[in-house]
């Protein structure tokens, strides 16, 4: 049994990793904030929620990310400020500012392999800094993160995996 699965299924979500030094400053922060998910959730954007399949049917998920990379070019993109989603969902998060349109894109096209269809809520790219947290701690993490400001080239995605414990990269697929 790799980590990858817990009993008979595999818990995966897709994303775009946000890389060093930005990823542990804002883990940090997540951390700091009492966001209890800090500790385990590795720094991203998301394209795909978290999904369960079976264990067996994870080598068919990444044949099918596999063939997604290539039709994106890579991007840069520009993480600057913060936001919420409070009342409708307890999240803070910094801002995707520059790389939206190529982020939605290949959020769309990752759905599209995997048949993961519509998320709950608009696709709205941005990184997770507080969830399930009280209003005002939210706020903080706003505030305390309203002057943050990163950019980078994205030149993959991510396919990450619970191992009951926490995330970790499972496989890495190149843009381009």
């Amino acid at each position: 049994m790799t980590t990858a699965e817990v009993g008979d299924t595999t818990t995966y979500g897709v994303a775009i990793a946000v890389p060093e030094p930005h990823a542990s400053h804002l883990r940090g922060k997540r951390c700091e904030f009492g966001d209890p998910e800090g500790e385990i959730v590795p720094t991203h954007v998301t394209l795909v929620p978290p999904t369960s399949t079976s264990a067996a049917e994870i080598d068919a998920v990444r044949a099918a990310l596999a063939a997604v990379g290539p039709s994106h070019r890579p991007f840069t993109m520009r993480l600057d400020g913060t936001d919420t989603f409070h009342p409708v969902s307890p999240v803070a998060f910094v801002a995707v500012a520059d790389g939206t349109e190529e982020t939605t894109r290949l959020a769309g096209a990752v759905r599209d392999c995997l048949s993961a269809g519509e998320p709950d809520f608009p696709f709205h790219p941005h990184v997770t800094v507080a969830h399930h947290l009280d209003a005002s701690s939210l706020d903080h993490a706003c505030e305390d993160l309203a002057e943050f400001s990163a950019e980078f080239q994205v030149a993959e995605f991510v396919l990450f995996c619970h191992d009951g414990a926490g995330w970790h990269v499972d496989t890495r697929f190149p843009l381009g």
